[in-house]
């Protein structure tokens, strides 16, 4: 009975914080809808302001940082149907909705039987949640959790793709017992205090209590004989590879999913997913803008001005011609049309070429000469339209 006290008064009060403050934040107005908005309507404003007040799009602004904080924390409600139908309740209910039945509200007994009704509902699904992995019944299958990894890639590696391998170290269905828990040879039984559920009940009129099971600490069923290798827990922890196709053309910080290669399941439940996070090492040449590739290609004075033809590098090797015109500026680029990185299908990108006109640091005795030439036979100044030659 202690055990039970303690948890409807933890699960209680997580509920009525989370629920004072749904009463004291207007979501709606946090993303700028009305409270009838439909839900493409609500998630079309929450892209919109996550990306004018993202942390990247806004460095070092900690009101940008904290209103992203609060655009989130509204779409995670009002994002979900089931959250957001009881952030309306309880924005209806006013601080009836919070727990706060001291005051003369008005509401009549009906009303607070509801409120009740639905707090500790939702409290004793919290309960069978951390009992059973998520699920209603501590015996049921509990699907196993997800776990992260990181790759190191090359440039090159994330343009073409590859095929590699991460090492992680993670829980593994036990091999002696193969997940069961029980020593080889015997099986667990069903816990005789809650008949399998995993978590026992007390009824009294419309209030329903519903805690784990104490005797089985929620499982539902007993080990009387465990395993050796893992000592009933059903895992061991071990190192592993698992082989991930990475496909070309990924992004720094992207996360491939690698669907049931995460941690195991239990009692029969799938397994998790494996997530890996990409991060793709800088190139001395290339850079990217999405699936286009970027280079910096340095032009000399002449070229610039009397244009000429200039071999550019690619990221496959091959070089490609580009025709510089006449007159061009430092700074201009420049597109290559198919050779950037690979799109969806069979597309690819393009090559931003942009050219820099290179200023010698040294000039010998007749390079000197011509560029003493080229200015005495200068007339123009380019600056001209600024009003302020000659009165230096």
């Amino acid at each position: 009975e202690s055990g039970q006290a303690e948890w409807c008064g933890a699960g209680g009060g997580e509920l009525m914080a989370a629920q004072r403050e749904w009463y004291e934040k207007d979501y709606y107005k946090v993303l700028g809808v009305a409270d009838s908005a439909p839900p493409k309507e609500i998630k079309t404003a929450y892209r919109k302001l996550s990306r004018e007040l993202h942390p990247d799009a806004n460095p070092g602004d900690a009101a940008a940082e904290e209103r992203f904080k609060e655009v989130s924390a509204a779409y995670d409600v009002l994002g979900d149907e089931a959250k957001r139908k009881e952030y309306d309740e309880v924005r209806r209910l006013g601080p009836m909705g919070m727990g706060d039945f001291t005051g003369g509200g008005g509401a009549g007994f009906s009303d607070l039987g509801d409120v009740f009704s639905g707090l500790f509902t939702r409290a004793a699904r919290t309960a069978r949640g951390r009992a059973g992995g998520g699920t209603g019944r501590g015996t049921g299958p509990q699907r196993g959790p997800d776990l992260e990894s990181e790759l190191q890639l090359s440039f090159v590696g994330a343009a073409s793709g590859v095929e590699t391998s991460v090492n992680i170290t993670s829980d593994v269905a036990c091999a002696t017992c193969h997940g069961s828990g029980a020593k080889p040879g015997t099986t667990p039984r069903a816990c005789s205090v809650c008949g399998g559920r995993g978590v026992v009940d007390d009824d009294q009129g419309f209030f329903s209590f519903s805690a784990p099971c104490q005797a089985c600490r929620g499982q539902g069923f007993m080990i009387e004989e465990p395993c050796p290798t893992c000592r009933g827990g059903g895992v061991e922890r071990k190192a592993r590879q698992v082989k991930v196709r990475i496909p070309a053309g990924v992004a720094d910080g992207q996360r491939i999913r690698l669907a049931g290669r995460g941690g195991p399941g239990r009692n029969g439940g799938p397994n998790g997913d494996l997530y890996v996070t990409v991060r793709v090492a800088d190139h001395p040449l290339f850079g990217r803008q999405g699936s286009d590739l970027t280079v910096a290609v340095p032009i000399t004075f002449p070229e610039a001005v009397l244009g000429a033809e200039v071999a550019v590098p690619t990221l496959d090797g091959g070089p490609v011609t580009i025709k510089v015109p006449e007159g061009t500026r430092s700074g201009r680029t420049f597109r290559v049309r198919g050779k950037g990185l690979p799109r969806k299908g069979d597309a690819h990108g393009d090559l931003l070429v942009t050219v820099d006109v290179a200023v010698p640091l040294k000039l010998s005795k007749e390079e000197r000469n011509a560029v003493e030439a080229l200015a005495a036979a200068t007339t123009a100044s380019p600056r001209a339209h600024l009003g302020v030659e000659g009165q230096a």
